[in-house]
């Protein structure tokens, strides 16, 4: 039973949704804390102040995200950074350490770590989701399937027992 004044329930595909907004909100904010050298608290505020269901343009609205999920994810991508950034090297070819790559898939890779590391997330539904924030970013480029396989590799090192 509702009461009069509380928001209708959100659908399955509502919550999905908003959860998939947070990741790729989570890879904008950890871009711009390392771009900008801003504190986690005050990248989330302002993304929860400016972006999160904002209107970007006459008739164009960011959607709305799981508050509490973009919170955790980007707390625990800093809170566990070094650890998630050594997951990342060991996944990506000698060469390449963490620090030589594109900082918008650095970012992505500490967001994900942050679910493998700090989350109860399927590690397939977090790669999954992942993906989808890498072709949303460079959506003619070869990028998701390299995220696929450096997440896969990241996800069978952080939980093992899932796969």
């Amino acid at each position: 039973m509702t009461t009069p004044d509380a928001p209708p329930a959100l659908s399955g595909n509502q919550k999905r949704r908003m959860k998939s907004a947070s990741r790729l909100y989570a890879v904008q904010a950890l871009y711009q804390m390392e771009a900008a050298g801003q504190t986690a608290e005050k990248v989330q505020s302002e993304f929860l102040d400016y972006r999160f269901g904002a209107e970007i343009e006459e008739g164009v609205e960011m959607l709305e995200g799981d508050i509490e999920l973009f919170g955790r994810i980007t707390s625990s991508a800093v809170n566990w950074q070094a650890k998630i950034d050594q997951m990342t090297d060991r996944a990506l070819v000698a060469k390449w350490p963490i620090a030589r790559i594109d900082p918008t898939l650095r970012a992505l890779f500490r967001a994900a770590g942050a679910e493998f590391v700090d989350s109860d997330a399927p590690p397939r539904v977090v790669i999954s989701e992942y993906v989808d924030v890498a072709r949303a970013f460079f959506p003619e480029g070869r990028e998701a399937k390299f995220v696929n396989a450096v997440l896969d590799h990241m996800a069978r090192e952080a939980k093992p027992e899932a796969f």
